[in-house]
């Protein structure tokens, strides 16, 4: 078959570039997916991310695992990827963040021109729907519906008073360039009266509303093989189907939206990158460039839990069961229960020193306990808060561990290869157990977990973070943009040296943006939409 467009990956970059793109009756659009369609009521319920992020079974999950990490103590870490329409947005916390103004004008400051925050502002507000409204910084008018939460418990509100109470600054909105302070996330929730309460993946937002446009095939259980090619051009794209091969023919552009590990990934396996990724599989080269797969960045994350006798959150038990249930049925009435919940509830982007320029930590503060990805699990009640440092030193890499297009990635993320990182997390967990020591939230506390106690020394917290931390799952960079020779797109996210072939995702981010990825690669998305419009105009 033979489209304008192939598009590879459904995930929130490719949920929103197919639903764009095809917009234009003339154009026609193909997007595989190799998940499937993102639907179910696992994915709509929110609380039901607990089904779906551990690893138990592979429900909308790639569940991949990194090498084992020498800073972590030679473990293998857990990166739950959405394997489904919506992608990782179908499986996420629904948090609503943009990062930080500056981290925007750094990348035009690298060379990426067009990406400063004045730049992509206007791409997060058209893409946004706020419940509260429009202004000069907020969209009204957008697919993706974002939400005030439904039904915050009063243990996150008392996060924001302890906060309060040492100094940091109340914000009720941290996505209007300065995100300094403490406070409740927005979230990606439909806030309209049919589907209140639900969760607003990118698919559910941009792709579902449109998948009758006779203009747009979407395929599922398509997982991609390699891009193929007529000299430096990509024509199309080999895939895999219930065992079977095909391929689809893109006329204009093929595009890759498969995120920061199956974007390089697919690449390599058509031969693209460095030589010592691919020759070593019996893959033949077809162009050199040295980025593919480089410069990996991930927020690494630490968390703190408790347990407590309050029972108005998520617990394990007969009476939280029978309080679960109670609440799924008020959900399905009105939406407004703690089904609603994104269980990170508070929020906190806090400065380690008054030095910094931007905060350099992050903290979700989760009404649950939280212990390996939610694979280790805990009766009764509890509530966690996560550290991580936001623009990590550390960088690592994505390769393959064979020639199987069906084989996992390679990722490695060289988790505090850098002394820096370490450094920084190690006083981001005293500020955040300040915070819960701290009334009114200390009063909740009936036992702190994990081995954390007064008096511990810098050698005791570092030991505690090679031992637990893992990542809090923002991985990006794999692809970056840039004009330097380790640059593997232009700032119109074209491939260097080829022709008709874009990545448009989070492997594009030169540096990762100071907080949590899915606003920021909808928005990517957003704006590659009217790059490849402009270039289908001037062609």
């Amino acid at each position: 078959m033979d489209y304008d467009y192939v598009i590879v990956g459904g995930g929130s970059a490719g949920s929103t570039l197919a639903a764009r793109l095809s917009e234009d009756p003339e154009v026609s659009v193909c997007l595989l997916e190799a998940g499937g369609k993102g639907k179910s009521l696992f994915v709509r319920a929110p609380m039901a991310v607990v089904t779906m992020l551990p690893n138990y079974v592979k429900l909308n999950n790639w569940c991949f695992e990194t090498v084992p990490q020498k800073g972590l103590n030679g473990r293998k870490g857990y990166q739950p990827r959405g394997k489904a329409l919506g992608g990782s947005s179908a499986i996420n916390a629904m948090l609503y963040v943009r990062g930080h103004a500056g981290d925007y004008d750094e990348w035009a400051a690298l060379g990426c021109d067009g990406w400063s925050w004045d730049d992509v502002l206007p791409y997060f507000r058209r893409s946004e729907h706020n419940e509260r409204g429009g202004d000069n910084l907020h969209g009204a008018e957008g697919p993706l519906q974002v939400s005030d939460q439904k039904a915050p418990r009063p243990i996150s509100r008392a996060f924001v008073e302890a906060g309060a109470q040492l100094q940091h600054r109340v914000s009720e909105d941290f996505n209007r360039g300065d995100n300094e302070g403490i406070g409740l996330y927005q979230v990606t929730q439909f806030h309209d009266p049919a589907r209140n309460g639900e969760r607003c993946s990118a698919a559910a937002a941009y792709l579902h509303p449109v998948m009758d446009r006779p203009n747009l095939t979407v395929i599922t259980g398509a997982h991609a093989e390699k891009i193929l090619f007529e000299g430096k051009r990509a024509t199309g794209v080999a895939y895999r189907q219930k065992r079977q091969s095909h391929r689809v023919n893109a006329r204009q552009e093929v595009v890759l939206c498969g995120g920061a590990f199956n974007s390089p990934q697919l690449l390599q396996l058509s031969g693209i990158g460095r030589p010592e990724d691919i020759a070593p599989h019996g893959i033949e080269m077809r162009h050199e460039l040295q980025g593919v797969g480089q410069n990996l960045q991930d927020h690494l994350d630490f968390t703190l839990a408790y347990k407590t006798k309050d029972t108005d959150n998520v617990g394990i038990g007969l009476r939280a069961s029978w309080h679960a249930l109670k609440e799924m049925l008020r959900w399905r009435k009105d939406g407004k229960s703690m089904v609603a919940t994104p269980f990170a509830e508070g929020a906190a982007f806090l400065k380690t020193s008054p030095a910094e320029d931007r905060p350099d930590i992050q903290l979700h503060f989760v009404i649950s306990i939280v212990d390996d990805h939610a694979r280790k699990l805990h009766l009764g009640h509890g509530y966690s808060c996560h550290i991580c440092a936001l623009r990590p030193h550390s960088r690592g890499s994505v390769g393959l561990n064979s020639g199987d297009p069906l084989a996992p990635p390679r990722i490695d993320p060289a988790y505090l290869s850098d002394a820096r990182d370490l450094e920084l997390m190690i006083k981001g967990a005293k500020m955040t157990r300040d915070i819960m020591k701290t009334e009114p939230l200390a009063a909740y506390e009936s036992k702190e977990l994990f081995g954390i106690s007064d008096g511990m020394s810098d050698a005791d917290w570092a030991a505690k973070i090679r031992e637990r931390a893992d990542t809090i799952y923002h991985p990006v960079g794999t692809c970056k943009m840039g004009v330097d020779e380790m640059a593997v797109v232009d700032p119109e996210l074209r491939v260097h040296g080829l022709q008709a072939l874009r990545v448009v995702d989070a492997s594009v981010m030169p540096r990762l943006i100071g907080g949590n990825t899915n606003a920021p690669t909808i928005m990517i998305a957003e704006k590659a939409a009217d790059l490849i419009k402009a270039a289908r105009q001037t062609a």
